[in-house]
Parts: structure tokens; C-alpha cells; sequence
């Protein structure tokens, strides 16, 4: 799970970050075990979401406990919940890069978004595209106009593939008339 993780977002709790962070730096060693545990029993929620609730009662702004989370609710389907973690997410990336805690505040020049090394950028970035997308399926559909353009603000290179959620968001009802 923790490995898992580091897949898609590199960032550390506190002022800094590094990808090492995901794999387990700074995360304790009961909180790493009780991720793996959770990954181990993926197939029965309640034991699994203990296990993450648990790991996140030891680590509550580690990025590793934060995303296993997310994506236990996002691949089980609730995606409200995932919602809500990807909130959390945004205002964790936004304290440990000083970012105005408002997305819709952050500004191109506050941290190098378009650079794909910069995983303190780069875990905001992704935090902002979930909750883009989460948005989108839950049928908050300017919401998540908003956070696509806040993206491609950020980032007008497109690292993360905001474009793609545009696209989707932008054809939806189409297939109706068609």
C-alpha cells in the first residue's frame, strides 16, 4: 500500500518533501505495518478501513497514510469519501508548500508547478486533479471546471492531465444526443 502510494504523489508532512517520504520516511513503523495490513485484507472493507483509520490516528498528515486512504475509498466506489480525503490532501499540499489554504487563491509564481520534480508542487497538483475528477463524478460540475482551470493555470504544460478531465468534462451529455 505504502508503495502504492508513491505512485502517484511524492511529498512529506512538515516544510519538506522528498519521494522517499511515500515510501515510508517519517511515516512510523506501526503506521507503515498497519498500511501494509490493510493492503494484505483489501478484500474485507471493514478490516481494511480499520487498518487505515488506524494508520492515520499514528500518521494523520503523513501523505502515505492520506492517499492509502483515498484510494481505498475511491477504488471501493465512495467516492464522497474519496472527496474528502483529496480535501484533506489539498490543505496539507497547501500548508507544506505556504500556499493560501483556498485553491482557487494559488498563483503560478508561489511554487514551481510546471516542473514535474518539485514533489511538494507535484502532490498538490495531484490532490487538485482528484478532487477535480471526484467533483466532475459527483456531478459538481463547475467545481470541477474550476479546479481543471486552476490546473492548467498552474501548470500549462499539462504534466498531470488536466486536459483530459476537460475533454471528459466537456463531452458529457454528448453520447446522449448522439
Amino acid at each position: 500500500m505504502v508503495y502504492g502510494a508513491a505512485m502517484q504523489s511524492d511529498a512529506m508532512s512538515g516544510p519538506e518533501f522528498s519521494a522517499a517520504a511515500i515510501l515510508g520516511e517519517g511515516l512510523p513503523e506501526d503506521a507503515a505495518r498497519l498500511l501494509h495490513a490493510a493492503a494484505m485484507a483489501y478484500d474485507v472493507d471493514d478490516v481494511a478501513l480499520n487498518y487505515l483509520m488506524e494508520a492515520r490516528l499514528l500518521a494523520p498528515t503523513h501523505p502515505a497514510t492520506l492517499i492509502g486512504l483515498y484510494r481505498f475509498y475511491f477504488y471501493k466506489g465512495r467516492l464522497a469519501d474519496a472527496l474528502a480525503v483529496a480535501r484533506t490532501c489539498l490543505t496539507r499540499a497547501a500548508i507544506d508548500n505556504s500556499l493560501s489554504l483556498d485553491w482557487r487563491e494559488v498563483r503560478p509564481a508561489d511554487a514551481p508547478f510546471g516542473d514535474f520534480d518539485a514533489v511538494g508542487a507535484r502532490f498538490f497538483m495531484f490532490s487538485l486533479k482528484g478532487y477535480a475528477y471526484l467533483s466532475m463524478r459527483l456531478g459538481a460540475f463547475e467545481e470541477s471546471a474550476a479546479a481543471i482551470d486552476k490546473l492548467l493555470e498552474l501548470d500549462p504544460s499539462d504534466k498531470v492531465g488536466a486536459r483530459v478531465l476537460r475533454d471528459v468534462l466537456e463531452r458529457r451529455g454528448l453520447e446522449d444526443v448522439e
